[in-house]
């Protein structure tokens, strides 16, 4: 390593050095203005858990004085910007009810609803946190329909609303692979893909989830009594043209075709 490399990382050091003992020094201060504009130069300088630990404490000397506002809007986006997105969303929302028409209420509504979709798990987990972030990316757009952050929320709430249909997708699937064991998984593989369109008539998984309940429909009428076939493959046949009316070019349609043509004939003959 040469010299002037050894140089700078000598002066780098220097520097963490003296940052973390002025932090230390902060921490142990009483001096609430010391702290306020070290947490503020310890954001700006993206050293978020130190900005968080020091407002966590501001926050509350600071309640009914003019800093009460920005100090918890920055406690907020110091937990955003460490990406613990549960603390922000709650000090976020905080913020926002306590000052509905504040400076950072925009904001505040934005990054909280954000912030849960940032934090939005895989479809095999709880989806609490999906759900969550809908409700507050809506409430932004309720609240801020002319923000320039509107398109954004809305293609979050859509990709999360499709989130959740996969998840039903997944579910109705489960139910299809069942078949007939232990009762007529069928009817719930029905009933849960129809729901699931019904309150997300727009989702991109709507050609799927009609597929399903197509082959659903089909494979209850196979598998049925003889005297209850002519009867649900009639059904079926229903489920064949909705599918192919919504979907008339499908990837899918020759399968479709198949169902409707054996439906037809038993149905026929």
């Amino acid at each position: 390593m040469n010299r002037f490399f050894r140089h700078i990382l000598l002066l780098s050091l220097v520097a963490v050095v003296a940052s973390c003992g002025e932090y230390n020094k902060v921490l142990k201060s009483s001096d609430i203005n010391y702290k306020y504009d070290y947490a503020k130069r310890a954001f700006e300088m993206k050293k978020y858990t130190q900005s968080a630990t020091i407002l966590q404490e501001l926050v509350n000397v600071f309640k009914g004085t003019e800093r009460a506002e920005e100090s918890l809007y920055l406690l907020a986006m110091s937990y955003y910007e460490n990406r613990d997105y549960a603390n922000s969303g709650a000090y976020f929302k905080n913020y926002y009810q306590h000052y509905p028409r504040g400076q950072y209420a925009e904001l505040s509504r934005y990054y909280a609803g954000y912030g849960y979709y940032l934090d939005s798990p895989d479809t095999q987990l709880d989806q609490t946190e999906t759900i969550k972030a809908i409700e507050e990316l809506q409430s932004f757009l309720d609240f801020f329909p002319m923000s320039d952050k509107v398109p954004v929320a809305q293609n979050a709430i859509f990709e999360l609303q499709d989130k959740l249909v996969l998840k039903e997708l997944e579910n109705a699937q489960l139910y299809y692979n069942l078949g007939n064991y232990m009762g007529n998984n069928y009817e719930s593989a029905v009933i849960t893909a129809k729901n699931a369109i019904k309150e997300y008539p727009y989702t991109k998984y709507k050609e799927q989830l009609m597929l399903l309940v197509l082959k659903a429909r089909y494979r209850e009428a196979n598998e049925s009594v003889d005297e209850r076939k002519v009867e649900r493959y009639r059904i079926v046949i229903d489920e064949y043209y909705a599918f192919i009316g919504d979907f008339p070019d499908s990837a899918d349609r020759e399968q479709a075709d198949n169902i409707f043509k054996i439906a037809s004939n038993f149905v026929n003959r």
